[in-house]
């Protein structure tokens, strides 16, 4: 399975991922940039009280926290260390506690919903021990949370494309393409997703976008070339001059 590029200003992920990309006395108060009231999430998957978005450029400063790095650091200095995000021994406690933390933190943080993932396939469950919600549920509230965050749709339509749900999948791939506008990385791993679905017809539109937006990453053309599946973009046919009026 393909690894996705995801874009943005966070080291890359653990091959603990498999392809995806407690509180013990150290927590500090995090103080709400987001929603006032608790907001419900479907699914009995409880509801969302403060939080942070992880995106840096969705980040509101608070008096605690001034700075997106300030929170961010504190969070996974204390909860998201490299052993447990791959997987290796809580930092805090138990691994699926300090995943919890941080997702609590931050509902749409993409490394820690893949390390959830990979949790419980480890322990080849979708309620992994010590989380606070089942694996599906992280994912219903970082869509909740941040449902313009694309990666987030992207790493739930994979977990969903690997359970053979394929029609969900297919679901929050559609909501993706459909916000993913000139951004060419996520055109490009939405066609990296189809790839792995075997759909080579809406990975080849996808990688046809990505290129057109001057991607200059040759893998995915690459693997449709593996399978037979590539082909160059048509030609838009030459506009005829207009004919000034007599």
């Amino acid at each position: 399975m393909s690894l996705p590029i995801f874009k943005n200003n966070h080291r890359a992920c653990s091959p603990a991922h498999s392809g995806y990309a407690l509180l013990l006395g150290l927590c500090l108060p995090l103080a709400s940039s987001g929603l006032a009231l608790a907001q419900g999430v479907p699914g009995g998957c409880g509801s969302i009280k403060g939080g942070h978005d992880y995106r840096p450029d969705r980040y509101k400063p608070n008096s605690t926290f001034p700075t997106y790095r300030s929170l961010l650091d504190m969070v996974q200095n204390s909860h998201f260390t490299p052993e447990v995000e791959n997987l290796i021994r809580g930092q805090s406690g138990y691994i699926g506690g300090d995943l919890s933390y941080t997702l609590n933190a931050f509902p749409n943080h993409h490394r820690a919903l893949m390390a959830m993932v990979a949790l419980g396939e480890k322990e080849k469950t979708n309620q992994p021990a010590h989380s606070d919600h089942s694996v599906e549920c992280w994912f219903q509230r970082a869509i909740a949370w941040a449902p313009d965050d694309n990666i987030v749709r992207m790493i739930f339509a994979r977990y969903l494309a690997k359970a053979n749900r394929a029609n969900e999948a297919e679901q929050q791939l559609g909501v993706a393409a459909s916000q993913a506008g000139d951004n060419a990385f996520t055109h490009n791993n939405l066609g990296l997703i189809y790839f792995d679905m075997k759909d080579y017809e809406k990975a080849l539109f996808h990688a046809h976008k990505a290129y057109e937006l001057g991607l200059g990453i040759p893998t995915l053309r690459e693997q449709l070339k593996s399978v037979g599946k590539w082909s160059e973009p048509a030609e838009a046919p030459p506009v005829e001059p207009a004919m000034s009026p007599q």
